[in-house]
This record gives C-alpha cells, sequence and structure tokens, in this order.
C-alpha cells in the first residue's frame, strides 16, 4: 500500500502538469494590480511632441505680433504722407484740398486708434501673418512714394520761385545797368566834372594828378568790362583768354578773372605814356615851360567836351591820331570780327570816322580820360615815368597797391594790374593782384 502511494509514474506527471497550471494563474491573477513600466524611448517621444507644440503657437504669435507692427510702420507712414498733402494744399491755399487732406489725416489717425485699442485689449489678429506683413509694407511704401512726390512738388514749387526771383533780380539789375550807362553817356556828353573843372595850370599838384588818374581808371574798368561781355556774347573761352594773357595764376577768387583784362587794357592803353606824344608824333622839347603850357592846353580843351564832338571838330588832331592808334592796336582784327562779323568798324575808324557801337563809345570815353591824365602829367614840366611790378616780386607798400584788401604774409606778386607813375622823387603806386607765396 505504501509503496503504490509512494510512486506512481503517472501521478506524479500529473501532479507537476497540475501544479504548473494552478501557478499559472496565481501569477496571472497578480499582474492585475501590477504598474507596467514605460520605456523611456516612448516617454521621450511624448515629450517632443509637446514641446513641438509650443514652439508652434509661438512662432505664431510672433508672426502676429510682427505683422501688426507691419500695420503700426504702415499707419504712421500713411499718416506722414496725409499731413504732407495738407501741408502742400495750404500755399498756394486750395480749399476743396485742404478739406479733403484734413479728411485723411483724420481717418489714419483713426486708423492708428484701432490699432491701439486692439493692442490693449489683445485682439491682435493677423492671420495669416505673412500676408497682412506684406500688405502692409506695400501700404507703407506707396506712403512713401506719396510723400516724396509731395516733397518733390514742393521743392519744385521753390525753384520755380527762385528761378522767378533769379529773373526779376536779373531784370533789375538790366535796367540798373541801362540807367548807368545813360548816366554815363550823359556825363560823358556834359564832359564837365568838378573834379577836372577845378584843375588849375597855377596850382598843379600830384594831387590832382591821383584824382584824375582814379577818374581816369573808372573809365578803363567800364570797358574792361564791357569787353567781357562781348566775349561772352561771342561766346569766347574767357578761361583760355585769361590763361593767354596773365598764365598760371591760382585765382583767390573766380570773379577775379576781370582783373586780367583791366590789366591788358591798361598795359596797351598806358602803352608809351612816358612819351610826350605816346610816340605817335614829334614835338620839341627844347623849351620845357612853352610844353608845360600846351600840354595844359590840351587839357583844358578836351575836359569839358565829348569825344565825338572834340573829334568832328578837330578830325586831325593828336588825340584824334591817338584815338586811332589805340583802338587799333587794343581790338584785333580776329577779335572785332568775333564781336560783329566784319571789320567794318576798324574801317570807318581808319577813315576818321567815330562808329556808334556801346564797344567804341566806351573805347572813346577810356582814351578821352586817358589823355587827359596824359596832358596833366606832362603839365609839371618834370620827367614822367611809368612802371610795373615784376612776376613773383616780393609785395612793397613804397611802390605797389593791392588791388583788393591790405596785404598781410608772405605775399607775392602775380600781376600788374595798373602801372605806376613817377614824378621826380614822388611815385603814385601800380596796382597790384597778389597771390601768398611764388606763382
Amino acid at each position: 500500500m505504501d509503496s503504490a502511494i509512494r510512486s506512481s509514474p503517472t501521478r506524479s506527471k500529473f501532479a507537476k502538469t497540475f501544479s504548473k497550471l494552478t501557478h499559472s494563474k496565481k501569477s496571472t491573477k497578480s499582474r492585475a494590480g501590477i504598474c507596467i513600466p514605460i520605456a523611456p524611448q516612448k516617454l521621450q517621444c511624448c515629450e517632443s511632441k509637446k514641446f513641438g507644440e509650443e514652439a508652434m503657437a509661438e512662432l505664431r504669435d510672433r508672426a502676429a505680433m510682427e505683422a501688426f507692427i507691419a500695420r503700426l510702420f504702415a499707419a504712421v507712414s500713411s499718416v506722414k504722407a496725409a499731413y504732407a498733402a495738407q501741408q502742400m494744399a495750404q500755399l498756394p491755399y486750395d480749399d476743396a484740398a485742404v478739406q479733403s487732406a484734413d479728411q485723411a489725416v483724420v481717418d489714419e489717425l483713426r486708423a492708428m486708434s484701432e490699432l491701439k485699442r486692439q493692442f490693449l485689449k489683445n485682439q491682435i489678429d493677423s492671420s495669416p501673418p505673412h500676408v497682412v506683413a506684406m500688405l502692409a509694407e506695400i501700404q507703407e511704401q506707396q506712403s512713401l512714394m506719396k510723400t516724396y512726390e509731395i516733397t518733390m512738388r514742393k521743392m519744385q514749387r521753390e525753384i520755380d520761385l527762385k528761378s522767378s526771383r533769379i529773373s526779376s533780380l536779373s531784370e533789375s539789375l538790366k535796367e540798373i545797368n541801362r540807367n548807368n550807362r545813360l548816366l554815363e553817356k550823359t556825363i560823358s556828353a556834359t564832359g564837365s566834372f568838378s573834379v577836372l573843372e577845378t584843375v588849375s595850370f597855377h596850382s598843379l599838384s600830384i594831387s590832382d594828378f591821383v584824382v584824375v588818374h582814379k577818374y581816369a581808371l573808372r573809365s578803363v574798368r567800364h570797358f574792361a568790362k564791357q569787353l567781357i561781355r562781348e566775349m561772352e556774347s561771342a561766346s569766347w573761352n574767357i578761361d583760355a583768354a585769361v590763361n593767354a594773357i596773365h598764365s598760371g595764376v591760382k585765382f583767390n577768387r573766380k570773379d577775379h578773372r576781370g582783373l586780367v583784362f583791366e590789366s591788358f587794357v591798361c598795359r596797351e592803353i598806358f602803352s608809351g605814356f612816358n612819351d610826350p606824344l605816346f610816340g605817335i608824333e614829334k614835338i620839341d622839347n627844347s623849351e620845357k615851360q612853352r610844353r608845360r603850357i600846351f600840354f595844359f592846353e590840351e587839357f583844358t580843351k578836351l575836359r569839358s567836351v565829348s569825344v565825338s564832338h572834340f573829334v568832328k571838330h578837330n578830325p586831325s588832331s593828336m588825340f584824334g591820331n591817338f584815338l586811332k592808334s589805340k583802338y587799333l592796336n587794343l581790338v584785333h582784327p580776329k577779335m572785332e570780327f568775333s564781336f560783329f562779323g566784319n571789320l567794318n568798324q576798324r574801317k570807318m575808324v581808319n577813315g576818321g570816322d567815330l562808329p556808334e557801337t556801346e564797344l567804341f563809345k566806351m573805347f572813346g570815353e577810356m582814351s578821352r580820360r586817358v589823355w587827359l591824365l596824359h596832358c596833366l602829367a606832362f603839365s609839371f614840366g618834370c620827367e614822367v615815368g611809368v612802371f610795373e611790378a615784376e612776376r613773383n616780386s616780393r609785395f612793397s607798400e613804397v611802390y605797389m597797391e593791392n588791388v583788393f584788401a591790405a596785404a598781410v604774409g608772405d605775399l607775392r606778386v602775380a600781376f600788374t594790374v595798373v602801372p605806376g607813375f613817377r614824378f621826380g622823387h614822388t611815385v603814385v603806386q601800380t596796382q597790384v593782384y597778389l597771390v601768398p607765396g611764388k606763382c
């Protein structure tokens, strides 16, 4: 019996199989109450998904804010454009344009106020943001273009006003110049200047010469300016003409170039001044007193008459010969042809006639005054000397006078404008154009 209980192969095998099944059910029941662990890879995937959603939301908010700012800048540009249009309508005043511009400014300010309200209540709706931003940029550019157009119209109006002002001033200047020329003609016609009438043979002094010298130089400057005007009318290259007379001069100011032509005129008109008759005739120098009286009488004859009147009644006079000689030397045939298209004026002067052109009238008056100065100089009874300053020479207060201000520093002579004169030990200074350093 015991042996039957103790070992039965079939029972033993069955017991083992039952034990396994029983253990398996127990294990299954126990698992129902246990938390199953999640793999780390699966956990990271869930966290990344959550972070991506937050980032996308942040990007959308940022894009919406950028679009809102673009709308704000566009609104500011629109206000500026509307204000510029309002200002443009004020001058000249246009009632309809002013009212329209006022309304435009109000509308744009209301639009900005609406943007402010949306921002404060966090009602920024910029969907889709990229489209809103693009439209805002287009609006801003259109407003800027409008502002620039208004500014250009305003500037063009100012240019037109200034051009009109310039034209008006130019006409006024022309009228003043015409009046001045009429006054000069009137003065030349009468020929009676107190500065000349007061000169007396028995009380001659260097101060008389200085007064008549200034009187003559005014006419020289007038003729030089007329010569420049004729050159400009004939389309001359003024810079080339200046360089042909005095080359390589560095002018302190561009308008100083006119002094070169004044220098040229003085050089020609005063050439031979130290000769009693400018070298055109001969005179007996045997008796100084008779020569003094002769020249003062010439001075007296011409000081109170016009050029045309004197030459008409004294066709073979020394002054007539002087006038003819100086014109033919000073006004080159090519110059005269470029001014007038012919040489008729030259032929008239050669024949003893006086042309009626403005240039010759001014030349004739200049010649009269220089001849008066010449006659007065030889009425003193002493030798007359004429001198010029050499180029690059240092400035000397004894012999030179600066044509502009007082000379300061190391200044050198660029060229002589007006020659100087000597009467024994007395000197009338030469007028020079100075430049700093060597020229």
